[in-house]
């Protein structure tokens, strides 16, 4: 019989602290917190952890483990990493922060942004065959319709820019918006 040996990584302070702030901060965007402590975990970890790793060090259920590892696996946010002489399935994070945080946008734009555009989409067309809603209605719902499909247009063409390109014109910032004042009408105070 072979013997599991299940590792308690220790953790730092600050350490443990980023990993329950992360947590919290999943529990905000609609994320179960024990999935965005396991991605934090493996966010900072040297070497990848294996599921009983992770349940030990977080002091969480092994099945909540697994389960919170499917997302992640599912989110692009972490990768199977196989570890010589261990047949058990071990993970690290993606390490790449902008190829992270570009698969956390694209599922949050899949799981919010896209059924909200398809159910106003669908409000907006039959509010505009009710002839008991109000043209004030209609005119906000199509505004609302024309945000979100630039919105989503903004998206895919930003998603089709190499980082390369994209990581200096984010530096830019506020010397963006002045570069694009001249072509802008100014906001009236």
């Amino acid at each position: 019989m072979t013997e599991i040996t299940v590792k308690t990584i220790e953790l730092s302070p600050a350490i443990r602290r980023f990993i329950l702030h992360w947590g919290d901060l999943g529990g905000q965007w609609g994320v179960n917190r024990s999935v965005a402590q396991i991605h934090a975990l493996l966010l900072v970890s040297e070497q990848p952890m294996n599921a009983e790793d992770i349940a030990d060090t977080l002091a969480i259920a092994r099945s909540n483990v697994s389960n919170s590892i499917k997302e992640l696996l599912s989110w692009n946010l972490v990768l199977r990493a196989p570890v010589m002489g261990d047949r058990r399935d071990h993970f690290i994070a993606e390490s790449d922060m902008w190829e992270m945080v570009s698969h956390i946008v694209e599922m949050r734009k899949a799981r919010e942004l896209d059924p909200a555009a398809s159910i106003l989409d669908a409000c907006l067309t039959d509010a505009k065959a009710d002839p008991t809603a109000t043209q004030a209605a209609v005119t906000r719902l199509t505004e609302l319709q024309e945000l979100i499909a630039l919105l989503n247009g903004w998206y895919e063409q930003m998603n089709r820019v190499p980082k390369s390109r994209v990581a200096p014109l984010l530096k830019l910032g506020a010397k963006a918006v002045d570069l694009l004042s001249p072509f802008v009408k100014k906001k009236e105070d």
